[in-house]
């Protein structure tokens, strides 16, 4: 029976997978199917469900949003009643604030952090103001925009977010239209009466004041709608001359005065809106069904993108292979409890399929943006992950000890939580700046120095097992550890490798794009250092000037300026490679860094002080071993409590919890060495030499 466990398990996984990606029954308002529907916008075809999802994690930091009830409001469903019904719309609570000054100045009680558009306008002036505060001081170049303060910054977001969710309500409606459906039609009679008498008008001839004055007031509507709607919603008219000539609904009317005809698109979102605004499910169904129809004649490629990126957003393979990658990890550390073989085989099996999904995924995010996988932070957290997968199934199928497992698992996952933090920033998939739109480049120089950052974090990690398994724990046995000591080195070989390839390659690019091949840009020194870094422990290593502890150690640090090279210097704020400044993360980067400091203090203890490299353990070493672990638990439950990021708080107790693992480990069973001690320095025969 445990032979077959891990394959139930297996299948279990998939059958999970696969049910939660089934569609939940039909809705009255076929929603879903108006999610699918494209629109243009940040220079690219999306459907109207991505529009949905990227605005509210950029308002709420959530797709969805929380109702009375444990309910929760789809975004599409959200989306749709912020364009045709914001009067309901505005109730919802889905502006996030987390900053107590900024609490404190709108005079919201401190214990809340959602509020709605309702709750906001009555504030609107205090945030205009002090919004219009900070950009006069920086247009008088007083100030700059990266040195504002926690407070400035968090103003802007959420006047930025009023702005955003103000153009979402302007996007497919003119501001207090009841019957927009009832309107245009009575626009369509009115623009041939209403065009010649402000003809009339301006000639100095009789005309027509009713017409004037209905034509004037519902220009001045659609001009406002021209100006701020979010979306461009219009397909052009002629696409076969261009297919990028998308125009918002207020645009479309404009143009229909001077001549140029209403689109059939707008006369259907009229449909829609009206059906919505007036309770009618089955009128806005046939309205959305005969958009379609339509779209299907002229505008296939996008009608195709629509609906594929919603499959993609609806899928979430990140999130669900993130969710396998924390429960593969469990099990390949439940495996080093009992040894038990089923365990590690599930927790691998489990480990591989979170990668098939992950691959899915990837590969279908290329075929949707055109691209190769990385183009920015967020699409090099995802790839990044994704190697370190490969290199933890490869080191899994050669050792069979787990650790394979627990290294890629562990990175599978961490890298899925920093891509889901990224992309609180909006759209994911944002069109490239004109110096980085080419895909040969985007396919080596960054796909391979990429290989070469999850590499050394691969090693990093199988460093941190090595100390913490060695310092707490008496499961260290001298095979797991020279094991250990041979995947770091070859995977620091392989880093290196890939590492200086990808430099030279970003060089080769630098030199087409601006014209020299190294400038000592940030990012440039960045990517040197993780080149010299690894270069040095390999010489170190070669030189017999560092031993196994020696190069876990060094192994660790790379995990500092990897993680320097990949964000930190994008928080700086300068050069040309800062495309994902982001400094909100700052606080996270150090605290990590900070972990990591930890780690190597604890990787330096004297000998004694190793449970795995003792028979005995003297009273001194125990207490400092033990020392060193509370105060990496207090450090751990410190950055917990300063966390106010939902997802970094379980990620935090996730590393909280697997501390507490090893106190369990700390106190079961006894060390285990193939020889006897040498009674000189109580260590097993063998481990002198490598220590």
């Amino acid at each position: 029976m445990k032979n077959r466990l891990p394959c139930i398990v297996l299948a279990l996984a998939i059958a999970v997978v696969v049910c939660s990606s089934w569609p939940k029954g039909k809705a009255v308002f076929h929603a879903r199917e108006f999610g699918k529907l494209p629109v243009l916008l940040n220079g690219r075809i999306q459907p109207f469900d991505s529009v949905a999802r990227n605005s509210l994690l950029q308002l709420r930091t959530k797709q969805t949003v929380a109702l009375e009830g444990k309910k929760e409001l789809t975004a599409i469903e959200w989306l749709l009643e912020v364009m045709m019904k914001p009067e309901v719309a505005d109730d919802r609570k889905v502006f996030r604030i987390d900053n107590g000054e900024v609490l404190s100045m709108l005079k919201f009680p401190e214990k809340e952090k959602y509020f709605s558009f309702a709750q906001l306008r009555t504030r609107y002036d205090e945030i205009g103001q002090q919004a219009q505060r900070i950009e006069k001081r920086e247009t008088d170049k007083l100030s700059k925009p990266e040195n504002r303060s926690v407070f400035e910054k968090q103003v802007m977001k959420l006047h930025e977010g009023v702005m955003l969710y103000q153009r979402l309500e302007v996007s497919l409606r003119p501001p207090q239209s009841d019957d927009f459906a009832a309107e245009l039609e009575e626009y369509k009679q009115t623009i041939g009466p209403g065009v010649a008498a402000v003809r009339a008008s301006q000639a100095g001839q009789t005309f027509d004041q009713n017409a004037y004055d209905r034509i004037l007031a519902l220009l001045a509507q659609y001009q406002a709608v021209s100006r701020f709607a979010y979306v461009l919603s219009v397909p052009p008219s002629q696409p076969e001359v261009s297919r990028e000539d998308w125009k918002n609904i207020g645009t479309g009317l404009m143009e229909a005065a001077r001549g140029g005809g209403i689109s059939p698109a707008i006369t259907f979102y009229a449909a829609m809106t009206t059906a919505y605004r007036q309770d009618k499910p089955a009128n806005f169904n046939q309205a959305v069904q005969q958009y379609r129809q339509w779209l299907g004649e002229k505008f296939v490629p996008e009608l195709k993108k629509g609906r594929h990126e919603f499959f993609f957003n609806e899928f979430q393979p990140f999130y669900k292979s993130m969710v396998i990658y924390v429960i593969a990890f469990l099990l390949a550390c439940a495996f080093w409890f009992n040894s038990s073989e089923w365990l590690r085989r599930s927790g691998f099996y489990l480990m591989a399929f979170a990668w098939v999904i992950h691959t899915f995924g990837l590969v279908f995010r290329m075929c949707l943006e055109g691209r190769p996988p990385v183009t920015n932070l967020y699409s090099s957290a995802i790839f990044i992950g994704w190697g370190a997968v490969i290199l933890g199934m490869v080191l899994e199928r050669f050792y069979r000890d787990g650790i394979g497992t627990v290294v890629g698992s562990l990175a599978g996952f961490v890298t899925q939580i920093i891509a889901h933090n990224l992309a609180l920033g909006g759209d994911t998939m944002e069109m490239l700046r004109a110096v980085l739109d080419t895909n040969f480049w985007l396919a080596t120089h960054v796909v391979v120095v990429t290989l070469g950052y999850a590499s050394t974090f691969v090693a990093g990690l199988l460093a941190v097992i090595y100390i913490l398994r060695g310092l707490f724990t008496a499961t260290m046995q001298d095979k797991t550890a020279k094991a250990l000591s041979r995947m770091v080195y070859g995977i620091i070989c392989f880093a290196t490798l890939f590492s200086f390839v990808g430099t030279v390659l970003g060089g080769i690019w630098a030199d087409q794009s601006w014209g020299r091949f190294w400038g000592w840009d940030p990012k440039e020194n960045g990517a040197l250092l993780i080149v010299i870094w690894n270069a040095l422990i390999l010489h170190a290593r070669w030189g017999g000037i560092v031993r196994e502890r020696g190069i876990m150690n060094l192994a660790i640090f790379g995990n500092i300026v990897t993680s320097f090279s990949w964000f930190g210097v994008n928080m700086l704020g300068i050069g040309l490679h800062s495309y994902g400044f982001m400094d909100a993360a700052f606080k996270w980067l150090m605290m990590f860094v900070v972990s990591q400091l930890l780690l190597i203090g604890d990787g330096m203890l004297p000998r004694a002080c190793w449970r795995s490299f003792q028979s005995q353990s003297p009273s001194w070493g125990s207490a400092v071993r033990w020392a060193a672990l509370g105060l990496n638990l207090t450090v751990m439950v410190v950055g917990f409590f300063l966390g106010y990021n939902s997802v970094w708080c379980l990620l935090s107790l996730g590393i909280f919890f697997g501390f507490v693992l090893t106190i369990f480990l700390a106190t079961k069973g006894t060390p285990s060495s193939p020889t006897a001690p040498n009674p000189a320095t109580g260590l097993p025969k063998g481990m002198e030499s490598r220590l």
